[in-house]
């Protein structure tokens, strides 16, 4: 590789200035580049070269030693990609500078998106299940119209920063060590502004509030997520702005729990309703509808409503309704109710089996004592 001509493996002439050398690499580097030709060991042999022959012909000094005396002229000075000269960061950042945010890879005008940014709504349940269009409010920040995102107030102009002469970070040399950092006094903008605006205090960008329009889908739940492209943080130095994500938060309902599809509900019964069975209105999302109990209901028995839950957000059938009965004990009994609750305890007790679980449950704790033995 050292023996061919820098000028060949470019395809310039030796006539060629200094742009020239330049897009005649970045053409070679963009199509040998590594990153595109994954275990290609010719192709990023051919980046290597490419890159040395740049190392060497984009310097004056040593594109002069080159043409006097040839490869022996430059001896130990190229290898930009891994060898012993030029840094091959700095080879590819200033080549590709421009697309990627300026010469040398500076960060001053490199154009970045802005963050996403998040809003929590907080919906009631039947919003949730029906869904709505709701508008929120949420700050913002947009260029300011008073120094058209200068930040220099009207008639004063920015100036280059003095300390990085615009290119947004400065280099310190530390032995052999070359560090590249962010200049501390433009902060990397590479300008300064010495009469700085007043409404926006010299950035360029000011807060307000905006209002926003939310279309809510039927069906969503806690967790879902409805993003608003391009209404999050407004982007650097001509970035796109990044999106808005507005994460829903049911509230909790007073009748109605939901489980994804389905929702539930407590329905409280008196012990005549459970032991005689009758009918009962119970509430649903869409009004009030009969519940049938029969006779002998144990607490705890779920009712289906079938179709009476939550249609999915992406379409398809609606859950159910799942209605769980809780026997109510009676209180504040008059005198007269006691007596014949008392009536009513003396002749089931005489009537044989009426109360199966009951009965059930001391048989195990008869034998749970009949089988232990405790010291």
């Amino acid at each position: 590789m050292a023996n061919r001509d820098y000028y060949e493996v470019l395809g310039v002439e030796k006539s060629a200035d200094a742009k020239e050398i330049k897009k005649a690499y970045r053409r070679l580097a963009m199509k040998y580049h590594p990153d595109r030709n994954p275990g290609d060991a010719k192709a990023e042999e051919q980046f290597k070269e490419a890159t040395e022959a740049y190392d060497i012909l984009a310097d004056d000094q040593k594109r002069s030693a080159y043409d006097q005396f040839g490869h022996a002229g430059v001896s130990g000075q190229g290898g930009g990609y891994g060898g012993q000269g030029a840094n091959f960061s700095d080879i590819f950042g200033d080549v590709f500078g421009d697309i990627f945010g300026g010469a040398g890879g500076g960060a001053r005008s490199r154009a970045n998106r802005g963050s996403d940014l998040r809003y929590t709504l907080d919906l009631d349940l039947e919003d949730a299940v029906r869904g709505k269009t709701v508008k929120i409010k949420i700050p913002s920040q947009k260029e300011c119209g008073e120094c058209d995102g200068t930040g220099a107030e009207k008639g004063s102009k920015v100036e280059e920063c003095e300390t990085c002469h615009g290119a947004g970070q400065v280099r310190m040399q530390q032995g052999f060590f070359s560090i590249q950092q962010t200049c501390p006094r433009c902060r990397g903008k590479g300008k300064m502004v010495k009469n700085p605006c007043r409404r926006c205090h010299g950035s360029g960008i000011v807060e307000e509030d905006k209002t926003l329009s939310v279309k809510v889908p039927p069906g969503v739940d806690t967790g879902d997520r409805i993003r608003l492209a391009g209404e999050g943080e407004m982007g650097a130095n001509g970035g796109t702005p990044g999106d808005l994500y507005v994460q829903i938060a049911v509230k909790e309902h007073p009748l109605f729990a939901r489980d994804g599809q389905n929702l539930y509900c407590e329905v409280p019964i008196s012990f005549a309703d459970a032991a005689l069975g009758g009918e009962l209105e119970v509430p649903t999302l869409d009004g009030r509808v009969k519940l049938k109990i029969p006779p002998e209901t144990q607490t705890g028995r779920l009712f289906r409503l079938r179709g009476k839950g939550v249609a999915p957000v992406r379409g398809g059938a609606a859950g159910d309704l799942l209605c769980r009965v809780v026997l109510e004990t009676p209180v504040n009994l008059s005198k007269r109710q006691k007596e014949l609750m008392k009536e009513f305890q003396s002749s089931m007790e005489a009537g044989g089996k009426q109360a199966p679980k009951r009965e059930s449950w001391f048989q195990g704790v008869k034998s749970f004592f009949d089988s232990t033995k405790f010291s």
